[in-house]
Order: structure tokens, then C-alpha cells, then sequence
């Protein structure tokens, strides 16, 4: 099947969806598998295989992919980096992501577009919002990088910040776990999960959901953020379905 045919298919599906267009916020270690750092294929192609799936069913896509797997802002300057110049080398990792996510959506037959809040013409597409919203009209899938260009601000921020840009039905938090818990599922065997929760909620009780600035967009915009467990095949399928995933932030 050709890119054409494909993106052809994709614009005569006929599903109703609950959520149109979304963005998908994704952090860089998810993709580094059981590795100590870098990319894992296998992932990669598992995160690339579930976008198909809800491109298959006209669903409008943007992605936003944290540098984590290859360098952390945070963790570079609590080891005495200058934070300003930690971040920046975070924000460049994301481009690394976004590039080889690109790739595998496009082995795929989807066409892609990354956008990139550092202009770097030789690789990438500078951000532009107009722009974005029109390759999403056009069925392209929007793969968003470099954060917001500046730092002290998270890849959570960015995913916020580009959903109330493009006016995203939803935002997407794929993670490890199936949803926002009272306690570390991975640590305690007893923690519970919340199925719904308020902003305003997640603030008060320090879930670490996302950080309080994206919060605050999220809050402010009225998008809503589904937390879910990415590694589970067809999960973001049934969100965008409108069937019950994950913990939803309302």
C-alpha cells in the first residue's frame, strides 16, 4: 500500500469518535524499553502501531515526546550542570525522538510532519501554529519537538501548551501503569487508582500526573487529560472510541 493509498483510507473512515483530534504526550524513557538509555525499536514500533490504529479511524494526531531516554534537563543540572544549558540538551533529545518516530510512521505508509519549537530547517519544520492545524486538516500526523523553545519548562507543559494551541479535543498521557494511583503502583501492591479527578485535585494531593503549569493550561483551556497505560494494545483505540481508560482529569 502506498503513503497515498494509505492516507486515502484513512479520510473515507466512517467511525464516530469520541475525540477528533487529540495529542498524545509520551515521555522519552518509554521508548528506551528495559535499555539503560536510547531508543528501543521494538517500542518504538509498539507506539507507532497504536497511532495507526486510531489513524485508521480518521482520528486527526500530534504527538509530544520527552528527551528523558537520552538526556534529562533536571537530572543534569542536580549533577552541576548550569540548568539553562541542561535543558536545552534535553530539548534537543526530544529531536532525536520525534525524528525516529517519524521514521517508523512513515515505514508505516503515514505521512508526518515535525515541527520543532527550535528551528533547525535542515531537519524539521519550525512550529508555527496555523500551519500545524493545517497539516492535522490535511491528515497528516504532527510530531511536535524541542518543548517550547524554553527553559524551566516540561515536556508536560509543551504537550499542554500545543493542545490549546491546535485546540485538541483531548490530551493524552501514555504511560506504564493504568492510570493515576494514590501511591506508586510499581512500589505498592495496595495503591488505588482513581478513575476520574479535578485539576485542581491533582494539585492539591501532589499527583504526579503533570507538573502544576500544565495543569493550569489544561485547567484554563477546559482540555481534558486521560492518564493510561500505552503498553497496552488497543487502549488508545477505545479512548478515542469514547470507551472508559485510564484516569480522566476533568
Amino acid at each position: 500500500m502506498s503513503v497515498a493509498d494509505s492516507n486515502k483510507l484513512d479520510t473515507t473512515a466512517s467511525t464516530p469518535l469520541k475525540y477528533k483530534r487529540v495529542l498524545l504526550k509520551l515521555s522519552g524513557e518509554m521508548l528506551m524499553g528495559n535499555r539503560e538509555a536510547g531508543l528501543d525499536g521494538q517500542m518504538v514500533r509498539m507506539v507507532c502501531s497504536q497511532v495507526a490504529e486510531i489513524k485508521k479511524l480518521n482520528a486527526q494526531v500530534a504527538l509530544v515526546v520527552g528527551g528523558g531516554n537520552i538526556c534529562r534537563g533536571l537530572t543534569a543540572a542536580a549533577n552541576g550542570m548550569d540548568r539553562v544549558g541542561a535543558d536545552f540538551m534535553g530539548m534537543l533529545a526530544t529531536v532525536i525522538n520525534t525524528l525516529a518516530l517519524q521514521d517508523y510512521l512513515e515505514n508505516l505508509n503515514y505521512y508526518t510532519r515535525v515541527m520543532s519549537a527550535i528551528e533547525m530547517p535542515k531537519v524539521c519544520e519550525p512550529f508555527i501554529r496555523r500551519r500545524a492545524v493545517r497539516h492535522l486538516e490535511k491528515g497528516r500526523i504532527v510530531i511536535f519537538a524541542g518543548g517550547t523553545g524554553n527553559p524551566y519548562f516540561t515536556t508536560d507543559t509543551a504537550a499542554a501548551l500545543r493542545a490549546a494551541e491546535i485546540e485538541a479535543d483531548v490530551l493524552l498521557k501514555g504511560t506504564k501503569v493504568d492510570g493515576v494511583y494514590d501511591s506508586d503502583p510499581l512500589k505498592n501492591p495496595n495503591a488505588v487508582m482513581y478513575e476520574e479527578l479535578g485539576y485542581l485535585e491533582i494539585l492539591k494531593k501532589s499527583l504526579r500526573v503533570m507538573d502544576a503549569t500544565a495543569a493550569s493550561l489544561c485547567l484554563e483551556n477546559h482540555i481534558p487529560i486521560i492518564v493510561f497505560n500505552l503498553y497496552k494494545q488497543d487502549n488508545l483505540r477505545n479512548i478515542v472510541l469514547g470507551n472508559k481508560v485510564g484516569t480522566l482529569v476533568s
